[in-house]
């Protein structure tokens, strides 16, 4: 068939709305030092590894997992403490459980709910799931507009509105009061994703079951995990029936299944590490607001540094810092309010100072010398 064959049946069959999307991007990050996917910089220590196989080695791989995954399900919601009267539906990273929500809730003239800036994913399985999005962009200093989230909620009359908190890419939390007045305005559910609940104080989960609209995720990818693709869903059981009924059957696999339960077992050693995280992004903020040539760096509660450099840098910058080794994540263009930015995840102090040096000589050479 010839290419221009090929190209018009792809162009007959795949919606419109699919055909314009972006695909969500990973560039290869080779032998370059690695600060751009808010993973956890931190192996286990040796013996546990070494303990880990060995509990893989009992595991048969010749059966299908427990399709409900039972045991481990307990374990989230005690380790989490997760309220008896939610229920919980796990899935293949939080990204799985976007899309389940999506999928029950997506009909005729429905649109789905977010902020902007925010997590792209919310927008690329809306649209993937048939649904309109609404982007509502934030205020100052990335601050939850109400006023104007209210007026998107009777205007639209969302599905379903997605707020996570704390934010991605901005790293902050929302105002609770606010969340709070959305949570009662709101006509259909509000999902509150709590990707990088391991980097601060504040959480939602406590009240999961107990409003009727309320929704929480979770995620292990986060605080260390990112290659078991394991989330969690929480809420009242009268939800959670209904978009489980569109999870796929085994979805979380045996490898995995027994991977998290013994990740859970050693939870003081994921917690350690997110307690040192926390404590060198502080350190990281102060640092990047010191180099000549960063315009602003916002406080986050994440695992990650939003900084802007001054006007038309943004990329020189970022490919500055290609070249000296490092890999962060180029975030001018990427939405309302995030021009010149680019975001730094937190890594071991060695990384940290590795970036820390080729930051300086990307700014340099940008002419990002002068404030």
């Amino acid at each position: 068939m010839a290419v221009e064959a090929l190209q018009a049946l792809v162009e007959r069959w795949v919606r419109p709305e699919v055909r314009a999307l972006a695909p969500y991007a990973v560039p290869p990050a080779g032998d370059l030092i690695k600060l751009d996917a808010m993973e956890n910089p931190y192996r286990w220590p040796p013996e546990l590894v070494e303990a880990w196989l060995e509990r893989l080695r009992r595991v048969p791989l010749n059966r299908y997992p427990d399709p409900e995954a039972r045991e481990l399900r307990a374990a989230l919601r005690r380790t989490w403490g997760v309220p008896e009267a939610a229920g919980l539906v796990l899935g293949n990273g939080s990204d799985e459980l976007i899309q389940m929500i999506l999928l029950a809730l997506a009909g005729p003239g429905r649109t789905a709910l977010a902020p902007e800036p925010t997590f792209s994913m919310y927008r690329i399985l809306a649209v993937a799931c048939g649904l309109g999005y609404v982007g509502v962009p934030l205020g100052e200093g990335f601050a939850l507009d109400g006023p104007a989230f209210l007026e998107a909620l009777e205007r639209h009359r969302p599905a379903v509105l997605f707020l996570a908190c704390p934010n991605n890419p901005t790293g902050n939390l929302f105002d609770p009061a606010w969340v709070e007045r959305l949570l009662e305005a709101a006509p259909g559910l509000v999902v509150v994703d709590e990707a990088y609940a391991p980097f601060c104080e504040a959480s939602w989960l406590d009240r999961a079951g107990g409003h009727p609209r309320l929704l929480v995720l979770r995620t292990l990818s986060k605080l260390g995990l990112a290659g078991l693709r394991l989330g969690l869903l929480a809420g009242p059981p009268a939800w959670l029936e209904q978009i489980g009924k569109l999870r796929l059957p085994y979805n979380i696999g045996v490898l995995n299944q027994a991977s998290a339960l013994f990740a859970l077992e050693h939870w003081e050693v994921l917690e350690a590490q997110a307690r040192r995280i926390r404590a060198d992004r502080a350190a990281l903020e102060r640092a990047v607001a010191e180099r000549p040539g960063v315009r602003a760096v916002y406080p986050s509660q994440a695992n990650f540094v939003l900084f802007r450099v001054w006007p038309g840098r943004a990329e020189a910058v970022f490919e500055g810092l290609r070249r000296r080794g490092v890999l962060i994540r180029l975030l001018h263009g990427a939405g309302p309010g995030l021009e010149d930015c680019l975001r730094v995840t937190v890594g071991t102090p060695e990384e940290n100072a590795a970036f820390l040096e080729a930051l300086d000589g990307a700014l340099a050479e940008a002419g990002g010398g002068a404030r």
